[in-house]
């Protein structure tokens, strides 16, 4: 349930409105926004308190949120949220792009990609230390030593990091070195997980479940949420569907859907969504077209020897400094801002396209 006050209400009207709330053992959740202020009620309300706030002086509607997820509405957070992070905004119009390879092999490896992204104009180092693999003999991730080595190639580079935390255990860990918090789509609905992550004090990359509904997904949002931690992202990186050609089928639709529902930043993966080389560049620049506030992408010095056998769908460092170029000349056409350094980007010459 929301009150809705005018902001034109004085500031006392909005105390005592605050006051009720309270005093019948609930939480409130504020959202000013240009026009109206949203009171948000959370936990269970007694149906008269609905009429009682409706009654009270400033009040001008109250309005009951019949979605099973309440702090991922936008009915109850009208305004997009803005994360910020250092000098790094995600939402509000900034295009925010994370880039970097799929798993952490080496300290000179993720340190010439953490120069090759920043070089490029990326804000953030993608690199995972822990992998969830379909397989038990697969790749499994450097542990410990992979959150060090990215943080320190971070750091240096002048770059944030993230990276996938797997179990409620490794939060904690993670946390202290990486500055962005992932969640896989095979752990979307990890609630032991979701429930640790609100209280990490990390902003979260919620990735969308390869079979989850957009209601699945927000529901798995509000569980960090209602934890305590504000500042999610959802990820759209491709649904299962019955086409081979593809590893997934990206969900362009899932962006300005989820949008509408939800005032949460949202990312893109073409990389999972495609599973193909060729297929990354369209799609993100089809995503950023579709309003994504921003692009987590694969880039790997050697894609065709990377230890977690995804080189198949990342980018050559020359194809990712290219379509840095190509979308700071989208960007502004869709209403978001991004810029590169060109000059820096020239040092990507070298490497042959495939």
């Amino acid at each position: 349930m929301i009150a809705i006050l005018s902001n034109q209400a004085p500031e006392e009207q909005l105390q005592e409105v605050i006051r009720v709330i309270e005093n019948e053992g609930l939480s409130v959740h504020l959202s000013r926004g240009a026009d109206r202020t949203v009171v948000g009620l959370v936990g269970t309300a007694e149906p008269r308190l609905a009429e009682h706030l409706r009654q009270m002086k400033g009040v001008e509607d109250v309005v009951k949120i019949t979605k099973s997820y309440k702090l991922a509405s936008r009915d109850f957070h009208p305004e997009d949220t803005v994360i910020q992070i250092g000098d790094v905004k995600i939402g509000g119009g900034e295009l925010v792009v994370m880039g970097g390879p799929c798993a952490v092999e080496s300290p000179e490896q993720i340190d010439e990609i953490a120069r090759l992204v920043k070089a490029a104009g990326g804000q953030v180092l993608r690199g995972g230390a822990f992998k969830p693999r379909t397989g038990p003999y697969s790749f499994q991730g450097v542990g410990v030593e992979g959150l060090i080595m990215m943080a320190e190639a971070g750091k240096k580079h002048g770059l944030l990091t993230i990276t996938e935390v797997m179990t409620p255990e490794y939060v904690d860990i993670c946390a202290e070195y990486a500055d962005i918090l992932q969640i896989g789509t095979r752990n979307m609905q990890n609630f032991d997980l979701l429930r640790k992550l609100g209280t990490c004090g990390r902003p979260v990359l919620l990735k969308r479940g390869f079979s989850a509904t957009y209601d699945e997904l927000l529901n798995a949002a509000e569980y960090i949420l209602a934890g305590g931690n504000p500042d999610v992202m959802l990820c759209e990186r491709g649904i299962r569907t019955f086409e081979p050609y593809t590893r997934n089928t990206l969900d362009l639709a899932a962006i300005p859907a989820l949008q509408s529902l939800s005032h949460l930043p949202v990312i893109s993966d073409p990389s999972h969504g495609t599973g193909r080389r060729e297929l990354v560049e369209p799609m993100a620049k089809a995503s950023v077209a579709a309003g994504a506030d921003g692009l987590i992408i694969e880039m790997h010095t050697d894609p065709d020897n990377s230890m977690t056998g995804d080189g198949v769908q990342s980018l050559f460092p020359d194809q990712f400094a290219g379509l840095m170029r190509d979308l700071e000349q989208l960007s502004p056409i869709v209403g978001k801002s991004f810029s590169t350094k060109k000059a820096e980007a020239e040092s990507f010459k070298n490497w042959a396209i495939v």
